[in-house]
């Protein structure tokens, strides 16, 4: 079926005689002749209704095409409606039955639709016209292509979820042990002591460890190669051991607890920034001095408070301290045992939202206090928690905040429900402890609780331990080292476990997949080491009639440059040479005693040598003196008289005794 070109735009103007024509061929059609051309976006220009038009309506045409031919001229025609578009749908149609694939015709379904009887020549014409209503632009797909493509989408569906199937069975992502990065592990060494402290800023950049040899090392994983050194090591709390390393939740400080009563706070790069005060140790009331008097145990930052941290000791108190003021503590809360006595806490912690702290202690208890009150009843307090005698080594909250999990050098690790507190809700026994800063960290998901085991006796291999938080099974026991595991840390951002050794070795385990940056940016990078010729040198400035004195050199070659330098003994750094005559060595080159070297170097032109003998050195002017006497011997020439001496020889005395 052919159709005109439709226009969009402008009312197309005809004359009265085929306006006329155009209107009798629309009566016989059934259809109007202004079906041509219709719609307009900017001026609408109003036609005659009389089939003759009047002078005044042609005038008024007239005067409207010279305005828009004068627009045109003048170039302002186009402001405010944009030009009409032509479509040719012919051209359209054909354009889309080229570029249409080419459908796959079903025999089956063909002769199916053969075989139903026709309709009436009435209902073919009303079909027709329907289609002519709901023409399609483009091929219409046939029945049969449309049901051979269904079976094939329903085969390939079918297809698709037996593999998926297949794939559940062998692979299920929401299982904890899938979730669990460690495909690939990386060793980083710190030393030859083993690590008990271990943190890494909320970013994931940097990593620093603290030892027993006294020193702290900061790792960056932006700047590291796959050699995996450090880039900073440095003793901040001279000689005492680094318990414990925290960074702030704004990753731009860090707070340093060490066996010293004294905690310190560094900065980024691992410059000192403050440091607390010292109490008085003659003072019985812990409350009345400024600070602890005794080792530190443990600390960390309030997840609340940007510059609010918290620091406990063997003085049986916890200190709150705040960042801007050094002289004093904020806060003092004292720990007590079962009769009211004193005991020493031995970690302590916030939870997520800050308003709990809690703290395990040396006599098996755990304790917590509401930050919002005052600190001098606990909130909770479970006397049994842990076998008495044996210390807390870590506690815990998780993520939720929920769940608190507590480590102790009983074997044991527990997990507490904070809104059921009296009873823990499962204990994880066969836990070899031997040191007394042995932590546990949840998963960022807090499906998953992990812990390491100190080296039993006769053992090989350390294990870390994975368990679930919901059903407490054991998801996984993966041996890392042949030492102790002392620290171990989950990034919730890298997804990467950081684990501290008793070797000096630190472990990380990533997954390639569901991990990101931090140790992987460091494998791929190839150590390379910089060369002299490397180094950019400055634009030479080229002054061809410049005084000698401020000629510079031309530019050479590179070899010839080293060649030149080599020669030159300061730029080459080249060492002094061996003396191969003479005694003394370089020393006497320059004299061997303070006079040698003031004579030579001062008095003296002559060379004066150290070795010869000082008696004959003056006895060779004594022919000289005697003949020519300058200085002694014209003073006591008239005073003195002359001397006698006893040339004959002494005759012997054993000689004449005997006679």
């Amino acid at each position: 079926m052919n159709r005109g070109k439709i226009t969009f735009g402008k009312i197309k103007l005809n004359s009265a005689p085929s306006t006329a024509t155009s209107q009798d061929e629309g009566k016989d059609s059934g259809t109007s002749a202004s079906t041509e051309s219709f719609g307009s976006f900017g001026r609408i220009t109003e036609l005659p209704t009389q089939s003759n038009p009047t002078d005044a309506s042609v005038e008024k045409i007239a005067a409207d095409l010279d305005n828009s031919k004068l627009q045109e001229v003048m170039g302002i025609s186009g402001f405010g409606r944009k030009l009409a578009k032509q479509f040719d749908i012919n051209e359209m149609v054909q354009r889309a039955k080229q570029n249409a694939p080419k459908p796959v015709v079903d025999h089956e379904s063909i002769n199916e639709t053969a075989e139903k009887p026709s309709d009436d020549d009435g209902d073919d014409d009303d079909d027709d016209e329907d289609e002519d209503e709901d023409e399609v632009i483009g091929p219409v797909p046939t029945a049969a292509a449309t049901t051979s493509k269904a079976a094939k989408s329903k085969h390939d569906s079918d297809d698709d979820e037996q593999d998926d199937e297949n794939d559940n069975d062998d692979y299920d992502e929401d299982a904890p042990i899938n979730k669990l990065p460690h495909s690939h592990e990386v060793e980083m060494r710190h030393g030859s002591k083993a690590i008990i402290a271990l943190a890494s800023d909320p970013s994931g950049v940097r990593l620093a460890s603290g030892s027993m040899d006294y020193n702290v090392n900061f790792w960056d994983f932006s700047g590291m190669d796959k050699s995996m050194k450090s880039f900073r090591s440095l003793q901040p709390c001279e000689n005492h051991p680094i318990r414990g390393l925290h960074y702030s939740f704004s990753g731009d400080m860090m707070l340093v607890v060490s066996g010293s009563s004294q905690a310190k706070v560094l900065d980024r790069d691992g410059f000192e920034k403050m440091e607390c005060v010292k109490g008085d140790q003659y003072i019985t009331d812990m409350s009345k001095t400024k600070g602890h008097i005794a080792g530190l145990t443990g600390g960390c930052w309030s997840p609340v408070r940007r510059e609010e941290f918290l620091t406990s000791a063997n003085d049986a108190t916890l200190r709150t301290w705040v960042f801007a003021k050094t002289k004093e503590q904020r806060a003092v809360i004292k720990t007590r045992a079962q009769g009211g006595l004193k005991t020493n806490p031995t970690c302590c912690t916030y939870n997520r939202e800050g308003t709990l702290i809690a703290a395990g202690c040396s006599d098996g208890s755990i304790q917590t206090w509401d930050t919002r009150k005052m600190f001098v009843h606990t909130t909770h307090c479970i006397r049994d928690a842990h076998a008495k005698g044996s210390d807390i080594s870590s506690v815990l909250f998780s993520y939720a905040g929920f769940l608190l999990a507590s480590r102790s050098t009983d074997e044991t690790l527990k997990l507490w429900d904070m809104r059921a507190f009296r009873k823990p809700l499962h204990v994880f026994d066969g836990l070899f402890s031997r040191y007394d800063t042995t932590d546990c960290c949840f998963s960022p998901d807090d499906t998953m609780i992990l812990t390491g085991e100190s080296l039993p006796k006769g053992a090989q291999q350390a294990h870390l331990y994975v368990y679930d938080t919901k059903t407490f099974d054991q998801v996984a026991k993966l041996p890392i080292t042949d030492s102790h595991i002392i620290r171990t840390l989950w990034h919730p951002k890298l997804n990467q476990i950081f684990i501290g050794c008793g070797n000096g070795v630190i472990r990380g385990l990533y997954d390639e997949k569901r991990s990101m940056r931090g140790a992987k940016l460091c494998v791929v990078r190839t150590h390379r080491r910089k060369k002299d010729s490397e180094i950019v040198s400055t634009t030479q400035i080229i002054t061809p009639h410049a005084l000698p004195m401020f000629r510079q050199e031309k530019t050479r070659s590179l070899r010839k440059k080293l060649e030149k330098e080599r020669l030159d003994p300061v730029k080459s750094k080249r060492p002094d040479l061996p003396i191969t005559s003479g005694q003394g060595g370089r020393v006497a080159s320059s004299g061997g005693t303070l006079s040698s070297y003031v004579i030579r170097n001062l008095g003296l032109s002559k060379r004066v040598e150290d070795d010869q003998d000082p008696r004959e050195a003056i006895l060779k002017y004594a022919k000289e003196a005697a003949e020519n006497p300058y200085w002694i011997a014209p003073a006591y020439s008239k005073t003195q008289p002359k001397p006698i001496f006893n040339n004959e020889d002494e005759p012997d005395a054993k000689k004449a005794k005997g006679e």
